[in-house]
């Protein structure tokens, strides 16, 4: 998280937005990185000004629901063929698919808008709704009022407290720092024992 803040602070203006968006965008694609870290990244970026939180907001919401529509057009154009495909099938693994079909089935509406805030059924929800050519007004309609919940609530809360999610990454920072120290200093201790040891046999 902290690498994709720190390259994201490179930019600002025109560029920063356009980043956000299109991460988010290959998010949807199958980037793997998780659309709510770039969330979290976007509101920081509005707590440092470098952005505006509500331009950024508007731009989250539409990386997000472009996404997500471009998932739910490549199932119902292409369904069962990318399901298939070796390098697809890890994003999208069929017997999950059609786990979703089945509760898509069932409750269709319901499934969709709870997608939003459940990553690792996401993208199999929107793919499987496509494949069943499901309305899309009716798909973007409830994946839309779930993102204009989450969305804005992620992004908000991390620019109104962006000074409590400073010193979280710092303390991710610190951690990390320490563990490195700790194998660091474990693997010089195993390398003195074990000069120490071939030393009194030789």
């Amino acid at each position: 998280m902290e690498d994709l803040l720190s390259f994201a602070l490179n930019f600002n203006g025109f560029t920063a937005y356009f980043l956000i968006f299109s991460i988010l965008l290959a998010c949807g694609l199958g980037l793997p990185i998780p659309e709510d870290i770039t969330l979290f990244v976007a509101g920081m970026l509005a707590y440092y000004g470098i952005v505006n939180v509500w331009l950024v907001i508007i731009v989250c919401l539409a990386g997000v629901l472009i996404g997500d529509s471009s998932i739910f057009f490549l199932g119902a154009k292409y369904g069962g063929e990318l399901a298939k495909h070796p390098y697809l099938s890890r994003f999208l693994p069929p017997e999950r698919i059609e786990a979703v079909k089945v509760k898509l089935h069932k409750n269709g509406d319901k499934l969709i808008f709870t997608a939003r805030f459940m990553p690792l059924l996401r993208a199999p929800t929107y793919f499987a709704a496509g494949t069943l050519h499901l309305p899309f007004r009716e798909f973007l309609y409830y994946d839309g009022l779930a993102a204009l919940i989450s969305v804005p609530t992620i992004v908000g809360a991390v620019y109104y407290f962006g000074d409590l999610a400073d010193q979280v990454i710092q303390t991710i920072k610190d951690v990390e720092h320490g563990v490195i120290l700790i194998v660091l200093a474990v693997i010089a201790i195993i390398a003195a024992e074990w000069y120490l040891t071939h030393r009194k046999q030789s």
